[in-house]
């Protein structure tokens, strides 16, 4: 039975989970609809920092009905959000926020988030995957 050194085992390993990797990212237009906008505010349930996506659940209230819907946001990654000026406490459960985005083309409370406004009226940009490059040469 042949054996491997430690480093080239662990580059085996490595260009194994590669392809897993590059599926599990994708680009904004194949997952959100840049003509279908959202502006809702609501109450942070849940504030994910985690890799690749951040993400932020709101309980929005619908003016008309009053019924309450929990929205999921799609933020860019935590690196992405701190070059922006977030940090991990920027969000916790209980703030008011608003969120302006993009809806989801197939789940209706779904978007990828492009600003956050806080209740203290600061606004942070939510590393929007609608400005990658790959979203460019999408036409987006």
């Amino acid at each position: 039975m042949k054996q491997y050194s430690l480093p080239a085992a662990a580059a085996l390993v490595g260009l194994m989970l590669a392809p897993t990797a590059a599926l599990a990212h994708h680009p904004f237009a194949a997952e959100f609809d840049s003509n279908k906008s959202v502006h809702l505010s609501g109450t942070v349930t849940k504030f994910d920092w985690a890799n690749p996506h951040a993400f932020l659940f709101v309980d929005v209230k619908d003016e008309k009905t009053g019924e309450t819907t929990n929205w999921k946001f799609e933020l860019g990654s935590p690196n992405a959000l701190q070059n922006r000026g977030w940090k991990k406490l920027s969000v916790k459960t209980g703030d008011q926020v608003t969120v302006t985005g993009w809806q989801a083309r197939d789940r209706m409370h779904f978007a990828n988030a492009k600003d956050v406004m806080l209740s203290n009226g600061r606004d942070l940009n939510a590393a929007s995957s609608y400005y990658d490059k790959a979203s460019t040469k999408a036409g987006h």
